[in-house]
């Protein structure tokens, strides 16, 4: 079983993994939210990093340990430790930031020193509306910033696009820095579209398209890398290559990666 999916924290498993796990005990898990901006998604309590989650990510919380919590978050089913101080109460959710970061302020207007920055994909409770402003429960959030949940964006390309130039960093998923992965499921779920967190999940997820057929918004695998095609012969990714979200020919790339010695193109797919 793959450790990223499976929830089970090597002590506690989900009740859903009864009769295919021994563990010391199997509970249905307790929701919980996500109450930092951004928040490390460890394979180990205060470990390595895998993955990043962010504001008003819903989780459930599996096992408790040293201050960590073990949890499976709804958007993907990715496990993992997060400090048990990133998690707050479960709590509606009615809107989604669309801009690559947004500020709460403590009163609804710009001149205001803003007390909390959030990122692309946060997720919040809007109270009321009132002007240029949103009423949530830590605060006010600018409107020009914000989608209601379901009302989605409709190409990940244009997605991906607005994170050119942001910095390329390991595991991560925001405009802060994010890696190839990160730019690609941030892409997806913005357009409603379900996208697993890693680059080999996301590789055996939709369906295989053929090398002619690629369209915009399809996705391209090395081992361990994937791009997302942005036009004819072009892709947008987040590559340490440049160390960076760039657009690049498809053709360049493939060259480059084979001479670098990442191997050749492993699969294109389609999760639309």
């Amino acid at each position: 079983m793959d450790r990223r999916t499976t929830p089970f924290s090597g002590r506690i498993a989900h009740s859903s993994l009864q009769g295919e796990v021994q563990a010391d005990g199997y509970t249905d898990g307790t929701p919980a939210r996500v109450v930092w901006p951004l928040a490390d998604l460890n394979r180990s309590p205060g470990g390595a990093r895998d993955r990043q989650v962010l504001w008003g990510d819903r989780m459930c919380v599996i096992d408790r340990r040293d201050g960590h919590a073990y949890v499976r978050a709804d958007k993907d089913g990715y496990c993992g430790w997060i400090s048990e101080s990133a998690l707050g109460p479960d709590h509606p959710v009615t809107h989604r930031v669309t801009s690559l970061f947004s500020q709460i302020y403590p009163e609804p207007r710009v001149q205001a020193r803003e007390t909390l920055t959030l990122p692309f994909g946060a997720q919040v409770q809007v109270l009321s509306v009132g002007g240029k402003f949103v009423e949530t429960p830590q605060g006010f959030v600018p409107l020009a910033h914000l989608r209601p949940h379901g009302d989605h964006d409709a190409d990940p390309v244009a997605v991906a696009a607005r994170f050119l130039g942001v910095p390329y960093l390991w595991g991560c998923n925001s405009a802060s820095g994010l890696d190839c992965s990160g730019l690609a499921q941030g892409a997806m779920l913005a357009c409603g579209i379900a996208c697993p967190g890693d680059s080999d999940l996301q590789a055996a997820a939709g369906a295989e398209v053929a090398e002619d057929a690629l369209a915009p918004g399809d996705l391209v695998f090395w081992k361990g890398h994937v791009a997302i095609v942005s036009d004819v012969d072009e892709i947008i990714h987040a590559t340490a290559a440049y160390m960076s979200v760039v657009r690049e020919p498809l053709h360049k790339a493939v060259s480059r990666i084979m001479a670098q010695g990442g191997g050749p193109v492993t699969h294109r797919r389609r999760l639309r």
